[in-house]
C-alpha cells in the first residue's frame, strides 16, 4: 500500500468515526444502540464496533452497563466547554429562548449554520402540552429545511445561496425530495419579503414553524431562533402576532453577540402568552 493509499484510508477512518460521535451526539440523552448506529451510520457492524470502542477508550463517547446503550463520554462534554467562548450564541441565547417560550408556550430552538446545514443547538419546550418532535438538540438539517434552517439560508448573500444550493442539492434530492434547489431560492425570497421564514409542516406534517436569523457583529448570520408548533397554533393571525417577538428576540441577540462583555440584564418579566384568537 502506498502513502497515499494509507493517508486516505486514515481519513476515511477518521470521517467514519466522528460520523459516528456526531450521531451518537444527536440522540445522546436517550442513548442509541449498536443495532441503531449500524443502520442510521450505513456501516457494517464490525466496523462501527471498532469505531465506538476507539471513542470510547478515548472518552469521547460511553456505554452504559445497565442497558448498553451508547451516550456521549466526558470528553465530548469538555471538548463543547472549550467551544464554548468562541461560540457563544449558545450561552447568550439562553434568556431569548426562555422568554420566547414563555410568551409563546410553544417548543423553541436555538440553532446554527454549519458546512451548509443547520444544526440545533437547543430546544426548549414551552408549557402547552401537545408539542411538536420534529427537531432534538445535536440534528442536523440541510440549510433551508426548517424554520430557523430557512431563516438562515435568507439571510446570506445571493452568492453564498448558490453556493449552498449547489453543494447541498444531491442530499436534497435523495433525503427531501420536496425541498428542490428551485422551490428553496422561492422561499428565501419569501423569507426576505416577510422578515422571518415559515415552514407549514414541510418537513413533517401538522409541525408548523417560524424562525428569525440572528445577525453577528461581522454582518454574517451566527445562528435562528424558532418557534414550532401544531397547526392549528400557528395561524396567520397568530404568526402576526409571534414573528415580531422572535425578531425583536434575535436583534437583543445581536447586540449581546457585538458587545459580549456586557452582563446580562436583570431578567425581563415574562411577557402574558400569546393567545389563540377564536374565530367567529
Amino acid at each position: 500500500m502506498t502513502d497515499l493509499e494509507t493517508k486516505a484510508d486514515g481519513a476515511q477512518a477518521l470521517d467514519r468515526a466522528l460520523g459516528i460521535l456526531r450521531l451518537v451526539g444527536s440522540r445522546s440523552k436517550e442513548g442509541l444502540r449498536l443495532a441503531d448506529i449500524v443502520s442510521q451510520s450505513g456501516l457494517a457492524k464490525p466496523t462501527a464496533h471498532r469505531m465506538l470502542k476507539a471513542l470510547e477508550r478515548n472518552g469521547f463517547i460511553e456505554q452504559s452497563a445497565e442497558d448498553r446503550l451508547y451516550h456521549l463520554g466526558p470528553e465530548a462534554f469538555v471538548l463543547g466547554v472549550l467551544a464554548t467562548e468562541r461560540f457563544g450564541i449558545h450561552r447568550l441565547a439562553s434568556g431569548a429562548l426562555q422568554r420566547l417560550s414563555a410568551a409563546s408556550q410553544d417548543t423553541v430552538f436555538l440553532s446554527v449554520p454549519r458546512d451548509g446545514h443547520a444544526v440545533c443547538l437547543e430546544r426548549l419546550d414551552g408549557a402547552f402540552p401537545i408539542r411538536t418532535h420534529v427537531l432534538q438538540a445535536g440534528d442536523r438539517h440541510p440549510l433551508g429545511v426548517g424554520a430557523g434552517s430557512l431563516a438562515m439560508l435568507a439571510a446570506m448573500s445571493d452568492d453564498e445561496v448558490e453556493r449552498i444550493l449547489e453543494s447541498i442539492a444531491p442530499e436534497l434530492a435523495f433525503s427531501y425530495p420536496t425541498y428542490s434547489p428551485a422551490f428553496l431560492r422561492e422561499a428565501v425570497a419569501e423569507t426576505r419579503a416577510s422578515g422571518f421564514a415559515f415552514n407549514p409542516g414541510r418537513l413533517l406534517t401538522g409541525s408548523w414553524a417560524i424562525g428569525v436569523a440572528v445577525i453577528g457583529p461581522d454582518g454574517d448570520c451566527v445562528g435562528a431562533l424558532s418557534i414550532s408548533a401544531i397547526e392549528s397554533r400557528l395561524g396567520e393571525a397568530r404568526r402576526a402576532e409571534l414573528a415580531p417577538i422572535v425578531q425583536q428576540e434575535a436583534q437583543k441577540l445581536s447586540l449581546r453577540l457585538a458587545r459580549p462583555e456586557i452582563t446580562s440584564p436583570a431578567p425581563e418579566p415574562a411577557r402574558s402568552p400569546v393567545r389563540l384568537r377564536k374565530t367567529p
